[in-house]
């Protein structure tokens, strides 16, 4: 019964990955891994195919890689900060948060950095990919206690049967997910970095549509 199981779980999350209509393929010097977008996150959707389209991440950076927490690229929060500086905060350019149940903080999942901003809005060119840990039942009822949420069935069993970082729901847009070469990631998140979290080599990324 729990093979049957099993192969019900692959075979519906293929169907998933399918049924979304735009991957993308992440290609790094440590290999390529591919990326199914989100159709219930449309603006975080369509931000990310138009940054493809002009050029956005041509020659960009994986310059944040934390083990156990996330790799984070494109623009970094410090150029951000010096680029604002001057400017209100109510001018600066944010993408308004997507949150939907669907889309969380499991391991591979794709979401959208910001700063302190209290409508939790996205910027504009920064993304980043969960490269968790091991969740614990009593973590995801503590969570839920303290942040007055509650999490749904799938992903209680994803979080405790895979990992990932599910104190960021909420508070971070995910809008796609990792489908394909998830070691490449894992193999990233190992690198050395200095006390910045900034890898001591560059880790430039592509990224293209993948096209049927």
């Amino acid at each position: 019964m729990k093979q049957y199981s099993i192969l019900f779980l692959a075979l519906f999350l293929q169907l998933q990955i399918w049924a979304q209509s735009h991957r993308l393929e992440f290609k790094t010097p440590h290999g390529n891994f591919k990326v199914m977008l989100y159709d219930f996150t449309p603006q975080h959707q369509d931000l990310i195919l138009e940054a493809i389209k002009n050029g956005v991440y041509h020659e960009a950076l994986f310059n944040r890689v934390i083990e156990n927490f996330v790799v984070q690229g494109g623009e970094h929060d410090d150029a951000i900060a010096l680029r604002e500086t001057g400017i209100p905060k109510d001018q600066h350019q944010r993408l308004p948060a997507e949150f939907d149940p669907r889309a969380y903080h499991k391991m591979g999942a794709l979401g959208a950095g910001r700063d302190d901003n209290e409508q939790k809005a996205s910027f504009l060119n920064q993304l980043y990919f969960v490269v968790g840990k091991s969740v614990l039942p009593h973590e995801l009822t503590e969570l839920e206690q303290k942040k007055g949420v509650s999490f749904t069935e799938e992903q209680r069993q994803n979080y405790l049967s895979e990992g990932g970082l599910p104190r960021l729901d909420g508070d971070y847009t995910v809008f796609g997910e990792v489908y394909e070469g998830l070691e490449v990631l894992l193999e990233i998140s190992r690198l050395k970095t200095n006390s910045k979290d900034a890898p001591l080599q560059n880790i430039p990324f592509e990224i293209v549509e993948i096209q049927d």
